[in-house]
């Protein structure tokens, strides 16, 4: 069994990431920096946010808001784990299980059919959460799929080439420290005035006309694309479709019904652009895209300044109001988003350089004048 593991150390308060080794020992992981720091994680506070499914990065976090981080790219490290600790290591998930869950959890699914007919309130949520956090992602990117093709058709997107270069570049910056990722981000302009941004399963993400107008910088836009990419990464927007759309949509993804799912895709379009996450969600959402912005260089002052402009324009003109309705707080969300980017210590990069964001911003052609 090997004890011995390396991986890479995040302190949660600055961007920094360090080169760790790992070891298991009976009560908990013994950590060595490079830097010739030694820490030690007891097992019962370790949590585990990442590594669910194979191929995705194991991401081990200790403490409370700002949270202490490990990154281990083999899974086999959980295996290990357990292995050597099974009692004190058992609230942390074991690959070992993962062919044989499947099965499982259809046979529960069906067991809790029954119980949702008469307990329909928390019936609902309770099996969201478990088909959410289950489902493959090529059925999530079927999923996001059919929403986008509903919620932003061909006719209604912005696709200047050049700028769309532009945007695109803001993307990859975000995407690069996640390292191997299942999914593939994509950000997709419709010509609306709506200030809003959308999360769709499987990793498209819509930015509204009406918001990109609203954004002063690169850096403004990028804090915007860092909260959704948490969103879809924490699996937040399936999970809330989950929940609020037909039980046929839950349904088919209990029983891993991949060729109905384009049945679903206006419902689910029309249940997007109303959702509303829980506070919980947004909150996540919120602190680690700030972590994600701190991790690829990008100031994050961008993400404060774009959220302080909406609470600002809180009760303006109707149109400005469906992304504050959807992301509520924002005084208070401001706050612990400047708690994290204190610890931010490198000098940031800038995006875009050499190009006027106001010219970026005119993606989407100017409609004709009438008359």
């Amino acid at each position: 069994m090997q004890t011995e593991w390396h991986g890479h150390y995040l302190d949660g308060r600055t961007a920094l990431s360090q080169r760790a080794t790992i070891y298991l020992t009976e009560s908990g992981l013994r950590i060595s920096l490079e830097s010739g720091r030694s820490l030690s994680w007891p097992y019962g506070e370790i949590r585990q946010t990442q590594g669910f499914y194979s191929g995705e990065q194991i991401r081990l976090e200790r403490g409370g808001e700002i949270a202490e981080a490990l990154l281990v790219s083999e899974e086999d490290f959980l295996i290990s784990l357990h292995q050597f600790a099974p009692k004190l290591a058992k609230h942390l998930h074991d690959p070992r299980w993962r062919g044989k869950r499947a099965p499982l959890i259809l046979a529960a699914a069906a067991a809790t059919v029954g119980i949702v007919a008469a307990l329909y309130f928390w019936g609902i949520p309770a099996l969201a959460a478990i088909a959410a956090a289950r489902v493959p992602v090529s059925w999530e990117e079927r999923l996001g799929e059919a929403v986008i093709s509903h919620l932003a058709p061909e006719p209604a997107r912005c696709a200047d080439p050049g700028r769309s270069r532009m945007i695109e570049t803001i993307m990859t910056t975000l995407t690069t420290p996640l390292g191997r990722s299942p999914y593939r981000f994509r950000v997709i302009i419709v010509d609306q005035p709506t200030v809003n941004a959308l999360a769709a399963p499987g990793g498209p993400i819509v930015i509204f006309r009406g918001l990109l107008e609203q954004t002063r910088s690169a850096e403004e836009l990028a804090g915007v694309l860092a909260h959704e990419i948490q969103h879809i990464l924490k699996r937040h927007s399936t999970r809330a479709l989950f929940e609020h759309a037909s039980t046929g949509l839950l349904m088919a993804a209990v029983a891993g019904d991949v060729s109905g799912i384009a049945a679903f895709g206006l419902e689910t379009a029309r249940t997007l652009g109303l959702l509303r996450y829980s506070r919980r969600s947004e909150e996540e959402a919120d602190a680690e895209g700030m972590r994600l912005l701190l991790a690829a260089g990008v100031d994050p002052a961008g993400m404060i300044a774009f959220f302080e402009t909406m609470e600002k324009k809180d009760g303006a003109a109707p149109a400005l109001l469906a992304y504050l309705s959807t992301h509520p707080g924002a005084e208070q969300r401001v706050e612990k988003l400047r708690t994290i980017a204190q610890g931010a210590r490198q000098k940031p990069i800038r995006l875009v350089p050499n190009y006027d964001w106001r010219e970026i911003k005119k993606i989407c052609p100017a409609a004709p004048k009438k008359g």
